[in-house]
């Protein structure tokens, strides 16, 4: 579903880059599992990063029960952002140099989840989105690691993203296109290097697809 913009999330500044459809915040959400957390502390802005996850219409991160950025999250304002970089922009002119991006800011209160068996429930999701099948692999979690992990849930009700995409050489004004410079797009693509293996393995156990086949930035097949 997509809601409106509210005052808070309506893009003001560049607004022809704005996107509120869930289409394409959730496409950007699914993207990228890092986030930045932005919170209050004793008054004090903290942003934080972290791995976030979206399931339907919430989206949920975790961390320690301990940390002060859960204690201060919990029932309080965040704005949790989530970006994309594509390309740096070079201009003929400093002003317009820039970079192509995608990203989402989704605002609002945050909740804990507390009951153990949905927070056992939302981290099996978060490892299966990112490594599907790897869960049932894993040694169990025990009660004291389920307790000592917090899980924060986020409703995109308050969420926009912007989108900047300019071709090479579109930033630049007419009257600058003349000007004798080098002037284009540097394409950004995160890539996965060789997996390394840890050196106590056991015999015969090898490298499964979901770790062989992972792509940071994109979403699993």
């Amino acid at each position: 579903m997509t809601h409106p913009p509210s005052p808070r999330t309506r893009v003001r500044r560049l607004h022809e880059k704005a996107a509120y459809d869930r289409a394409t915040i959730d496409a950007i959400l699914d993207a990228m599992p890092v986030a930045h957390v932005g919170h209050l502390v004793d008054g004090f802005p903290i942003v934080t990063p972290t791995l976030q996850w979206r399931e339907g219409d919430h989206i949920y991160w975790h961390g320690s029960s301990a940390s002060r950025m859960t204690r201060a999250a919990t029932n309080g304002p965040v704005c949790v952002t989530v970006t994309l970089t594509d390309a740096m922009v070079l201009s003929r002119s400093g002003l317009e140099h820039s970079v192509n991006y995608r990203c989402v800011m989704v605002m609002g209160t945050a909740q804990a989840i507390t009951d153990p068996v949905a927070k056992a429930r939302h981290l099996e999701t978060m490892m299966e989105q990112m490594f599907p099948g790897r869960w049932p692999q894993l040694r169990p979690m025990t009660a004291q690691e389920l307790k000592a992990t917090a899980i924060l849930s986020l409703p995109l009700t308050e969420a926009s993203a912007k989108i900047s995409a300019a071709a090479p050489g579109e930033s630049d004004p007419a009257e600058d296109k003349a000007w004798p410079v080098w002037a284009g797009n540097l394409p950004i693509n995160l890539t996965m290097g060789a997996p390394q293996p840890a050196p106590d393995l056991a015999p015969g156990i090898t490298l499964p697809g979901h770790a062989a086949g992972y792509r940071f930035g994109m979403v699993p097949e």
